[in-house]
């Protein structure tokens, strides 16, 4: 099967240690667009057959070294998009922190993992060793040599402990006796480079414009009106429905319809829908809408390489959802391939994980939990965007509107948050005031953390 006539999804090819190469697969699970082709390799001739075999197949290569990585591009050059999974996220603060409580190390010998970034972190941390060394060109050294390296300093000063980011170094220091410790990847960092290998591909650009249908029921949705004795009640009723669901197409970028009876037509891009869903994982319009407005929603979502198809589609998955019992969401893919059902609740992945010191003291300012700070973290990081009104952050935070407000004021009297404007709503009614997440923001891009300006 060539990359131009896969039809069921994106061939990623994973290419590393075994103990990684499991890890990735993990991680995949959560990318349905992906086909992953597994290739576990114990040294690095078996690396460059396994890039060589996949080559004419694969849409994407992901190593999970750098090294792996360097030699493939130095010796193969494959013209396939490439990408490796840097050692430079959550799991090299969980490797510091291990070494810390495990090894209470003086003076640390580091391969792989750039100077500037480990004496950021160890100066972000409050932690800094004795004495810092570092392997010269761990790219292209073999890993003898590199474990020669730690071992040297060791044996010189037993205060020194290895840290290696790659794996085979690791398995000769242990069988040395040399303390060490193996950096690898968290199942976010896995995460963050998995989107970025899925963003690379051809067939993603291709898909990314790609229009979305989406078919909204009401469940029960004539039990729901008799619930109401007059026509203003029901009419009411139906102004809530259709403002919520406004409110969440507008998240979408979307295009919304009132097909009548109960049924809604949403329209918006893939890109976005994936963005926003977190590739299918979280839908929250489906948890929101009980709790706000007492009734539920079946959601079909389809795919399609013309809007006819999107539209057959998303009938398709729609008669799912119903099937199912309602409450729930089902996506058809252009192949018919089948997706769900879709989580209803905040995944708790998010963007950026806070370790910042200052940052969590803010929260701590504010009365605000660890939970909510990611979420809000995540949410600016992912959109580059601070000023939220109270509805769209009961949504980011999943809580209802009215302890938003309240959460809100506690903000407000901590001099954390600040009104810069209002929001005039279609419908009669006050318009929506605008908050701005300064201190979020503010402490963001003192770390360096907030996403540069497109």
């Amino acid at each position: 099967m060539s990359r131009s006539t896969s039809e069921n999804g994106i061939v990623i090819a994973v290419i590393g240690p075994k103990p990684l190469v499991r890890r990735t697969e993990e991680a995949l699970k959560l990318f349905p667009s992906f086909i992953p082709r597994l290739i576990p390799c114990s040294s690095d001739q078996a690396l460059l057959e396994g890039v060589q075999s996949v080559t004419d197949e694969a849409e994407v290569l992901l190593f999970s070294e750098y090294r792996g990585y360097k030699q493939a591009r130095e010796k193969l050059n494959p013209r396939t998009p490439s990408h490796y999974v840097p050692l430079m996220g959550t799991g090299l603060y969980r490797s510091i922190f291990r070494l810390k409580n495990i090894h209470s190390f003086q003076r640390l010998s580091v391969d792989t993992i750039s100077p500037n970034y480990v004496n950021q972190i160890f100066s972000e941390l409050g932690e800094t060793p004795m004495d810092l060394v570092y392997v010269p060109d761990s790219s292209t050294a073999s890993s003898d040599q590199i474990a020669a390296f730690h071992r040297d300093h060791f044996l010189r000063d037993a205060g020194y402990v290895a840290m290696t980011g790659i794996h085979s170094v690791s398995e000769i220091l242990r069988e040395m006796s040399v303390p060490s410790e193996w950096v690898t990847p968290t199942q976010q960092d896995l995460i963050v480079t998995l989107e970025r290998a899925l963003l690379s591909t051809e067939t993603r650009r291709n898909k990314e414009s790609q229009i979305v249908v989406g078919i909204i029921h009401i469940d029960d949705y004539r039990e729901a009106a008799n619930r109401f004795t007059t026509e203003h009640e029901i009419q009411r009723m139906e102004l809530d429905i259709h403002r919520q669901l406004l409110e969440y197409v507008k998240q979408l970028d979307g295009h919304l319809i009132n097909a009548g009876g109960g049924e809604y037509l949403f329209f918006t891009t893939r890109g976005v829908f994936e963005r926003e869903t977190r590739g299918y994982k979280y839908i929250p319009l489906l948890e929101k809408t009980p709790r706000s407005l007492g009734i539920t929603l079946s959601i079909g979502i389809g795919f399609g390489r013309s809007a006819t198809d999107a539209g057959s589609h998303a009938r398709l998955a729609i008669r799912q959802s119903m099937e199912a019992g309602g409450n729930i969401c089902f996506i058809v893919r252009e192949d018919r391939s089948v997706i769900g059902p879709v989580e209803t609740t905040q995944p708790m992945i998010y963007e950026l994980t806070v370790t910042d010191h200052e940052l969590l003291e803010e929260a701590e300012k504010a009365g605000m939990s660890a939970v909510y700070m990611s979420r809000l973290v995540g949410r600016i990081a992912r959109h580059g965007k601070s000023d939220y009104t109270a509805q769209e952050l009961s949504t980011i935070l999943g809580v209802t509107v009215r302890s938003t407000h309240r959460i809100l004021l506690q903000w407000i009297d901590a001099g954390l948050v600040e009104i810069v404007g209002e929001e005039k709503v279609t419908t009669r009614g006050r318009p929506r005031q605008i908050y701005r997440l300064s201190f979020v923001k503010e402490q963001m891009q003192k770390r360096n953390l907030f996403p540069d300006p497109v």
